[in-house]
């Protein structure tokens, strides 16, 4: 039997003004981005989340901390090949990842195949290997009174 794991990741930023909003590793014009220590790329930390968490090696909390002045304003991008290369390190390979925003603007439908590629590129697999869902919460909650953003990620990894 092959030597599979699951990971989940989930995160949430707050809207601020003032910032880029970065999504799956790509700025999309918006009056507000998200708050943070690095870019905020909520959708990019859900996924880095997932994987370390399939790989048992934390979170990005513990490799990337808010405190260190190293990673202020850092691209997520970035820091997801660094994932990349970790996984890699430690003889993982993605198989499969799929992740979900929850927000009720901007829409991200126009967007989702850039996002696809820029966060397989960082992950070096082919797009196919990685999806981008978006959703509202029809209103409801924080995301539905836009006062931020939501993502969530879930990852197959298996032993190389």
């Amino acid at each position: 039997m092959p030597d599979v794991r699951i990971g989940l990741g989930y995160d949430v930023h707050a809207f601020a003004e003032g910032r880029a909003l970065v999504l799956g590793g790509i700025t999309i014009t918006h009056e507000r981005g998200l708050a943070g220590h690095s870019d905020a790329d909520v959708l990019v930390h859900a996924l880095m989340d997932a994987i370390l968490g399939a790989m048992r090696e934390g979170d990005i909390g513990l490799h990337f901390p808010d405190t260190d002045p190293a990673y202020a304003g850092i691209s997520s991008i970035e820091l997801l090949r660094r994932v990349a290369g970790l996984m890699a390190e430690r003889g993982w390979r993605l198989l499969d990842a799929d992740t979900v925003l929850v927000l009720q603007r901007p829409r991200i439908s126009a967007h989702r195949e850039m996002m696809r590629q820029a966060m397989a590129e960082a992950l070096g697999v082919n797009t196919d290997r990685v999806g981008v869902k978006a959703t509202t919460t029809e209103g409801l909650g924080l995301t539905g009174r836009e006062e931020g953003v939501a993502a969530s990620a879930v990852v197959l990894l298996e032993r190389v």
